[in-house]
């Protein structure tokens, strides 16, 4: 497995076969994990294309899989960060993070996605446009 990610929070690995194995530490670890895991399992149910699949959670080990969602972006310019992280508002997430280091890019279908929902906010449900 090659190290991708290693910060105080989180350790990120991602396998031979593609898959992301993203393990938390540090504060509040058990409850970034949650989120997370609560994040992920929202964007899933309401059929957003451009997120990770959650494949397993580890409470125990404050640990998920996920599916991978292709390479880092290094550059992209503001507009269009602004646009990828709008869109995913309307699955009634906002991303509390949105940087481009949360921005990835699957070549398999030229798509930008969305990575790291830690610290995510799923919207109640009067605010969800989708």
């Amino acid at each position: 497995m090659l190290k991708v990610k290693d910060t105080l929070r989180a350790t990120v690995h991602l396998s031979f076969d593609g898959r992301v194995f993203k393990a938390y530490h540090g504060p509040h670890a058990a409850a970034r994990f949650e989120n997370e895991v609560r994040v992920l399992r929202h964007l899933k149910a309401r059929g957003c294309p451009f997120v990770p699949r959650l494949l397993e959670a580890d409470r125990e080990k404050l640990r998920i899989i996920t599916t991978n969602c292709g390479t880092r972006v290094e550059q992209l310019d503001e507009p269009r960060r602004a646009e990828i992280f709008a869109e995913l508002e309307r699955y009634g997430v906002r991303h509390d993070d949105p940087d481009v280091r949360n921005v990835t890019y699957r070549f398999a279908d030229g798509r930008f996605c969305v990575i790291d929902f830690e610290f995510a906010t799923i919207f109640p449900d009067e605010k969800k446009t989708h």
